[in-house]
């Protein structure tokens, strides 16, 4: 108890609050703008970490991440083209609600869900951290493959349409990231003799053009479209959201608790996380078949997701000093260089400052209603501006965020020629959310399996030789099995009722 009143009074600093705040706003801006990730917000964070203590230099980057994770939400819902990666999951639930009118309600929406994720997922950062940093670590690289089997399953489970059409453009998504060199022979696979191509395609380029570029080359295309870019918001932020809560609850608490689990794996984060609650949501619900149409339930589930999955990733990397993902990766980096070692000691020799850490994560979440509402109203005149005017400009921003990522033209030419075949994609009834969900978890994919076959011999025993692994390869199956039970069966009822 001693512990956690010194946590209040060293976050009750007027300086570390400061902090606080003028990072949140800053994650806001950088999270809205599509291309400029979470990441990078906390990578141009760190030279300011230099001059600041250890609790302001960490509290910077949580709070930073946590705006800009939600922020993300903004430019997908008021013009399709995701912020963050992690909103690039429910994107087009929010699109069509913005073309209805309801723009402010569907980041509403987006806003609540994810401060619920945000705390559910701190509560179990602060009373769970060690229990679960252990489990997490009973994961091997067969866990990790079934883990990206599961969320290459989900991607073709949430496309709209037909599920042969989704199967396609997830394999597009998975041919496009093996282009690089071979990590197990090292051998150049796709590169037709392109030094630029064996690093591999960079995923936020990617992601950019085949969104954003998309919309872009649809507008020019769609003359009907030539004077504004969506419907004018005839809702509110938080009108209604108390009741989107209790008619969502068992969505949002999966959402989270999925988000944590999810964001406890090293590798996997709020982007995998965002995909999988979506997935689960679409599964577990009553109208499956609105899901993509502007469907409150997947904003809900994965809105908590990617938020939770915030806090997730910071357990092994405080109770082991093995970060999760790039962000944590970062704040390892300044914990050492403020002569802090992560670790199982750091609740013993550092406590007041690791529940200070932990008490950021809520009031964060706070900052997040107050600040993230201020957000949404102000990204009505989004919706107001004309498109003409508009779509240059994101054009620019989008060529300035991949350029960004790659430090290189190399970067603007992927957005382009990838923006180009998702139009054409769309064009023709395939949905482009498996392929973006291909060239994100590909990588992952291929390393463990190829991990998992040298240890293994090439039995095929070795996937299924591990409880977790055996338990997680049943339930990926099970899902591929059922819908074609149901199929099967189907079609035999509707012989039988034929023949009778």
């Amino acid at each position: 108890m001693d512990n956690i009143l010194n946590a209040f009074t060293m976050i009750a600093d007027p300086s570390v609050l400061g902090v606080i705040i003028a990072s949140s706003l800053f994650g806001l801006f950088v999270g809205a703008i599509p291309g400029l990730s979470a990441t990078m917000a906390t990578a141009l964070l760190v030279p300011l970490t230099f001059f600041m203590d250890p609790l302001p230099a960490i509290a910077s980057i949580v709070s930073a991440v946590a705006m800009a994770i939600f922020a993300g939400d903004i430019p997908g819902a008021m013009l399709r083209i995701p912020g963050t990666p992690a909103s690039a999951a429910y994107v087009d639930d929010a699109y069509q609600m913005t073309l209805r009118g309801e723009a402010e309600r569907a980041l509403g929406i987006g806003l609540v869900s994810s401060v619920f994720g945000g705390f559910v997922g701190a509560i179990i950062l602060t009373l769970g951290a060690p229990f679960l940093a252990e489990f997490a670590f009973q994961f091997s690289t067969v866990e990790y493959f079934w883990l990206a089997v599961l969320g290459l399953s989900c991607s073709v489970i949430i496309s709209r349409g037909s599920p042969i059409k989704g199967l396609v453009s997830l394999l597009i998504g998975l041919f496009i990231s093996t282009i690089g060199i071979d990590v197990t022979g090292g051998y150049p696979r796709f590169t037709f003799g392109s030094v630029d191509l064996m690093g591999g395609v960079s995923f936020i380029p990617a992601m950019i053009g085949m969104f954003a570029v998309t919309e872009i080359l649809r507008f020019s295309m769609n003359a009907s479209h030539q004077t504004s870019s969506a419907p004018k918001s005839n809702s509110t932020v938080y009108g209604g959201q108390w009741k989107m809560v209790r008619e969502n609850k068992r969505h949002l608490v999966s959402g989270s608790l999925i988000g944590t689990v999810i964001g406890i794996l090293p590798g996997a984060g709020a982007d995998i996380a965002a995909w999988v609650a979506y997935a689960m949501a679409k599964k577990i619900s009553r109208t499956p078949a609105k899901f993509g149409t502007g469907h409150p339930e997947g904003l809900a589930s994965a809105g908590a997701a990617n938020n939770a999955a915030l806090s997730g990733v910071w357990i092994p990397a405080l109770v082991f000093g093995i970060p999760g993902d790039s962000v944590t990766a970062i704040a390892v980096g300044v914990l050492f260089m403020k002569g802090i070692t992560p670790g199982p000691m750091v609740f013993v020799q550092q406590a007041d400052l690791t529940y200070a850490i932990f008490l950021t994560f809520f009031l964060s979440n706070l900052l997040l209603l107050v600040l993230g509402y201020f957000a949404i109203r102000g990204a009505r005149f989004v919706v107001q501006t004309p498109a003409r005017l508009l779509m240059p400009v994101i054009l620019l921003f989008c060529i300035v965020g991949s350029f960004a990522i790659t430090n290189s033209v190399f970067g603007i030419a992927v957005m382009l020629v990838l923006g180009v075949l998702g139009f054409l994609m769309e064009e023709n009834g395939f949905p482009i959310a498996p392929a973006i969900l291909g060239i994100v978890i590909g990588p992952m994919l291929e390393d463990n399996f190829m991990a998992t076959v040298i240890k293994s011999d090439g039995g095929i025993v070795g996937f299924f030789d591990r409880p977790v692994s055996g338990a997680l390869g049943a339930f990926t199956i099970l899902i591929w099995v059922i819908p074609l039970v149901t199929m099967a069966l189907r079609r035999r009822s509707q012989r039988t009722e034929a023949e009778a």
